[in-house]
């Protein structure tokens, strides 16, 4: 009764403030101004403004592992790897020379991009003792495996990979089934989208890459099913000291890239909540993208915020669990233990930072690549600052030890980075890295291993230096491959990196 004697001015009751909007707010974005709650001219052209600012922010987030599959594509373009048959081979390793979103030096890359909707359903014959690889989709987001992890366990086989509108009696799972197509046997996978990254990988053998090289040169074969009696001949272009572009772009034309994607792929590739985001800013399947003047500009700013947000999950997470030790500045490459980033089993969602933190610093999405498999496959870290916390200095000389006993069934290495292409960072080292199978190191008394990186080599320490770049950051990434239990419970932990100076 006290409320219904004390109504709001102009009401006949009393209305809760809590739902009331002043004639006057301010925020971030400026003042608002209304009449009554009703906005002014003036402060709904800066909401609107505000939309396309916002949704080009998250549209730009959302939409890396998309332009990251288109860029590599393009990539492939540039050097003349245009059909599903013609394959970059990094014959001499992957070297700092193309842009690679954190490529590796330690095992031979064959890659290649499937055009389901130019080609159909398509095969790839896979050689026996091949080593990791992975199909993804236009999105970034698993296909299938192929190879050690892929169901034809390392043996060889034939992968047969239908588009996202086969509308025939197969109805593979994600992963991939095996079942018999025209009497052959196939691992049979179909794909959410025409364009298809496949990347594989050949481990090195008595530290030289010839042998697997040689695996995908004799043995890689891909083609139309349709093509299968008289398949287009094989072309192997060599990638290493090569330079060519795989990296998104990070200005307007990101939005471009997108376009195109959207554009050329089935509605299907994205859920309606995505694709009306997207829409939002005018990118729309069917429909030319021509933001005016003003839009235009709004998008230029949001994408520079979004690649600045973007810069700021990777190389400063704020993610607990990103860490890997306690006061430690490694964190994981793979945050969350799901590749298709369901925090806490899906009741936290979609893990949104933990994959731009992915899909920023990198490229591959596998279940391989985030469960726990003692004594097989991979498992990262990352460093880009040392033990004080502060960003790796190209000018400055460090030291990081390996302690003794890494728990790599197979071989460990660290890899540094440039933090701008997060590309292999170019220096007079063609492979700014170290691998303990290919590089003689130093090995102390204990059995640990001291690197070192600086512009010059610390003299009586060359053979464990890695060279870096005044004026310039750098990161790194630490690999073991058949990482053992030690590594999985934390009890082994790689050093900081310590400033030298």
């Amino acid at each position: 009764m006290a409320k219904e004697s004390n109504p709001t001015p102009g009401y006949n009751t009393h209305i809760p403030p809590e739902i009331m909007t002043p004639d006057t707010v301010e925020t971030p974005i400026g003042t608002l101004n209304f009449f009554d709650g009703m906005p002014d001219e003036s402060t709904v052209e800066k909401l609107y403004e505000n939309l396309i600012f916002m949704r080009g922010v998250e549209a730009f987030l959302s939409g890396i592992p998309a332009t990251s599959i288109e860029a590599i594509r393009l990539g492939g373009v540039e050097v003349d790897a245009t059909r599903a048959s013609d394959v970059i081979v990094f014959d001499d390793l992957m070297d700092s020379a193309p842009l690679f979103l954190t490529g590796n030096t330690d095992t031979v890359y064959a890659t290649l991009c499937l055009e389901l909707d130019r080609d159909g359903p398509t095969v790839v014959e896979m050689p026996a003792g091949a080593g990791p690889g992975t199909l993804d989709d236009a999105w970034m987001r698993f296909v299938v495996d192929m190879g050690a992890p892929g169901l034809d366990r390392g043996e060889g086989g034939k992968y047969l990979i239908l588009p996202p509108d086969y509308e025939g009696e197969l109805d593979p799972p994600v992963g991939g089934e095996f079942a018999e197509v025209d009497g052959e046997t196939y691992i049979v996978a179909k794909s959410t989208s025409y364009v298809n990254w496949l990347v594989l990988r050949g481990f090195l053998v008595d530290g030289k890459p010839d042998a697997a090289s040689a695996m995908w040169r004799d043995g890689l074969k891909i083609y139309p099913l349709k093509d299968k009696t008289n398949p287009p001949e094989m072309k192997f272009i060599n990638g290493s000291g090569v330079s060519f572009n795989t990296v998104h772009r990070n200005d307007y034309g990101f939005y471009e890239e997108l376009h195109r994607i959207i554009d050329r792929e089935p509605l299907s590739l994205i859920d309606p909540e995505l694709r009306g985001l997207i829409a939002s800013i005018g990118i729309q399947k069917g429909q030319p993208f021509e933001p005016d003047a003003r839009a235009k500009e709004l998008l230029t700013n949001a994408v520079a915020v979004g690649n600045a947000t973007a810069r700021a999950i990777f190389f400063r997470p704020n993610m607990e669990d990103a860490y890997l030790y306690e006061n430690s500045g490694w964190f994981a490459a793979f945050v969350g233990g799901s590749h298709e980033w369901l925090k806490d089993e899906g009741y936290g969602g979609r893990y949104l930072d933990a994959r731009t933190l992915c899909y920023y610093m990198g490229t591959l999405n596998t279940p391989a690549m985030v469960v726990k498999m003692v004594g097989a496959g991979s498992q990262y870290g990352l460093i880009a600052v040392d033990k004080n916390s502060d960003y790796l200095d190209g000018g400055k000389n460090y030291k990081m030890n390996i302690p003794a006993n890494v728990p790599a069934n197979d071989f460990w290495s660290i890899v540094l980075y440039d933090p701008q292409t997060r590309s292999q960072l170019q220096t007079g080292q063609p492979l700014p890295a170290k691998n303990n199978k290919l590089h003689q190191l130093d090995i102390n008394q204990d059995g640990s291993v001291d690197l070192y990186f600086g512009p010059k080599a610390p003299e009586g320490n060359e053979a464990n230096w890695i060279q870096t770049v005044p004026g310039k950051g750098w990161f790194a990434g630490l690999r073991l491959y058949g990482p053992l239990e030690p590594w999985f419970d934390k009890t082994w932990q790689p050093g900081e990196v310590e400033l030298q100076d």
